[in-house]
């Protein structure tokens, strides 16, 4: 669910040592992999589900810290925005019935949500974007407290070094300059993990890169943005803008997105794509304490 104690962005020898210890990790788990020592002969499925609460107006409501403290269940955790929450499935073996037993405990998880939002006066609701957002719920104030968050802000911003501007072209055209991460706060999502022998990683990971077309046009659901009419799934465009860290200069020099389908098939493991991040992209942030 990630780490809450962070710092910000690096510079200098600080860089240079965490990109080593980066390396290093890499180095080890490929130690892991060419001694067998990463768990095979079995598969697992698991989820998250993130969620909108919204007030009687079916506004955004930033009650999701009171939401929490009425749940008191760690399957449940903090989203970027104080009108959203997340939660996670525990993973189950796949095959025979687990799709139904996933179901089954993402309905119980959902529900306990929605009963918890109710004594705050809100409610839980499952949508890509929330049509009745306005810039106004955006503000820094409807920010999680979290030191998360917080360094995550101002690591982007010292990287773009400048306001974020987003331009989405669809029915309607959408322009919006902000002045933080919470943009990305406009999306939730319901996110499959899926656990395979490492051998069996490159075939997987290919196939999910080769069907994510048809999957995403028979599941789109998030046409609308500011009441503004975009893509079917305007959440793509939306995502990508709001965490590019690259500045006008990158993008003429053709410097790759943070969100991407990468570039290339995987052809051997599943370092391939650990080193690709590496080497494309900055460090945003490091534990707290290591």
């Amino acid at each position: 669910m990630g780490e809450q104690n962070v710092k910000g962005q690096l510079q200098g020898e600080q860089l240079r040592r965490f990109t080593r210890s980066l390396l290093n990790d890499v180095k080890a788990l490929e130690e892991l992999l060419d001694s067998n020592l990463i768990e095979r002969g079995i598969r697992r499925i698991g989820a998250e589900q993130e969620l909108f609460l919204v007030d009687t107006a079916w506004s955004p409501a930033p009650v999701a810290m009171e939401v929490l403290a009425e749940l008191d269940n760690a399957d449940f955790t903090t989203e970027l925005g104080r009108f959203n929450l997340e939660f996670n499935l525990q993973p189950l073996t796949f095959g025979g019935t687990c799709l139904r037993k996933m179901e089954e405990s993402l309905a119980n998880r959902l529900a306990a949500a929605r009963r918890a939002a109710r004594r705050c006066n809100s409610e839980a609701v499952l949508v890509g974007i929330l049509p009745t957002l306005t810039k106004e719920h955006l503000s820094i104030d409807n920010m999680t407290p979290s030191p998360r968050y917080y360094a995550l802000n101002e690591a982007m911003g010292d990287l773009r070094g400048s306001d974020y501007e987003l331009q989405i072209a669809g029915i309607d055209e959408f322009y919006l300059k902000h002045d933080s991460v919470m943009i990305e706060a406009c999306n939730t999502s319901f996110q499959v993990h899926f656990q395979v022998d490492p051998e069996e990683f490159p075939k997987f990971y290919n196939l999910a890169q080769a069907v994510a077309g048809p999957v995403l046009a028979a599941a789109s659901n998030a046409p609308l943005l500011f009441g503004k009419r975009l893509w079917r799934e305007t959440r793509i465009a939306l995502f990508q803008q709001s965490v590019d860290t690259r500045r006008p200069t990158a993008h003429l020099r053709d410097v790759p997105g943070r969100v991407n389908f990468g570039h290339g098939w995987v052809n051997d493991s599943c370092l391939e794509v650990f080193r690709e991040q590496i080497g494309r992209f900055k460090v945003l942030l490091q534990p707290d304490k290591p």
